[in-house]
């Protein structure tokens, strides 16, 4: 009897590593308040995967400390002391989402790997479909949203612009897509190859040219806390996002230099034809001051993009890491599952943390 229960245990195990091992990644930045639900409800999900036979039982979640202020570390060794699947990357300092992003996906293992928020707005639910897009032969799987009613109407608006810009501009970028998407190895290995400081994922990403797909799915209400994006953070998340998929801004300042001054030829033109021609005089301080704040302005505006693409070669010449890591934990997959902590128990550790 032993012997048939080791011989079946054995099978299962060999069935197991022929399955595909998904790792969740999950960048977390003071998100002390969302981690204990998030963390159950991810648990859950890779239980539900595992029980159907959909992923190896060798799956995991990844959480990435992007160097918060509060308890977000402390809780992450937590879940990784009570539960074998949970593995922890802690940066040395903050370093912005897209950096501790590429963390993530550049140190994890795992055959497949979905990046999601710590705040659950990225519909788990979506998951099962993103991993059935990569069976039909998918290397990349974009999560899509299907409405924004979540955001507010200046968002919505924004969002639309920046898309279609960035759409006109040249870059490959799929509408509605923010960092829910599933990778590949083959496709994680392909990202290591892009070496640039400045590496925007959404853009770079479709830059791989493997086969991919989309899942669309509802956006979520967020699970708790505020959003760690400021208007001026998707400002500047915006123009790096610009400068780091095309130079068409720079091409279009020249075409647009070049409208401005034969504009500018035509109107010198058409005065000296008023002055020798015509008994009229031209308005004096609307001719001259108007063209000459508009164009100030024009100039400023391009000196700006032609800063930001001097910008990105000064950081390019200093060959900076993307992150450092300060501290991994890493599971290990050949102890049994433990039991998920209850969410109570996680907001208690936290209150602990909080008052020794």
């Amino acid at each position: 009897m032993p012997l048939t229960a080791c011989t079946h245990d054995r099978q299962q195990t060999d069935r197991s590593s022929l399955m595909t091992t998904l790792n969740l990644i999950v960048p977390c930045f003071n998100e002390e308040t969302a981690l204990p639900e998030t963390s159950v409800r991810l648990l859950a999900l890779l239980e539900s995967l595992v029980r159907k036979g959909v992923v190896s039982d060798a799956s995991m979640v990844t959480f990435v400390d992007d160097g918060s202020h509060d308890q977000t570390w402390r809780l992450i060794e937590a879940f990784h002391a009570t539960n074998r699947r949970v593995n922890g990357i802690k940066l040395s300092r903050n370093r912005g989402h897209q950096n501790a992003l590429l963390a993530g996906l550049m140190t994890a293992p795992g055959d497949v790997l979905i990046s999601l928020d710590a705040d659950l707005q990225d519909d788990i639910e979506a998951i099962p479909h993103m991993l059935d897009k990569h069976r039909a032969g998918a290397d990349i799987v974009y999560g899509v949203r299907h409405k924004r009613n979540t955001d507010t109407l200046t968002k919505r608006l924004t969002a639309k612009a920046y898309y279609w810009l960035l759409q006109k501009l040249g870059a490959e970028i799929t509408p509605g897509h923010a960092d829910f998407r599933l990778m590949s190895r083959r496709a994680i290995e392909a990202l290591r190859s892009f070496k640039e400081a400045n590496l925007f994922l959404r853009g770079t990403i479709p830059m791989l040219g493997f086969q991919s797909a989309v899942v669309e799915y509802e956006r979520q209400a967020r699970l708790a806390g505020e959003s760690k994006y400021s208007f001026a953070n998707m400002c500047a998340l915006a123009f790096d996002g610009i400068t780091s998929v095309t130079a068409r801004p720079l091409t279009w300042s020249t075409r647009v230099g070049a409208a401005i001054s034969i504009a500018s030829v035509c109107f010198g033109l058409w005065a000296l034809a008023v002055h020798f021609f015509t008994n009229r005089a031209l308005p004096g301080w609307t001719s001259i001051v108007v063209p000459m704040y508009f164009l100030g302005g024009i100039q400023l505006l391009f000196l700006g993009v032609i800063g930001g693409y001097v910008s990105k070669i000064y950081t390019e010449t200093k060959q900076r890491p993307h992150f450092i890591i300060e501290r991994t934990l890493i599971a290990s997959m050949r102890e049994p599952a433990r039991t998920v902590r209850p969410v109570g128990e996680h907001e208690a550790l936290t209150a602990g943390a909080r008052n020794p």
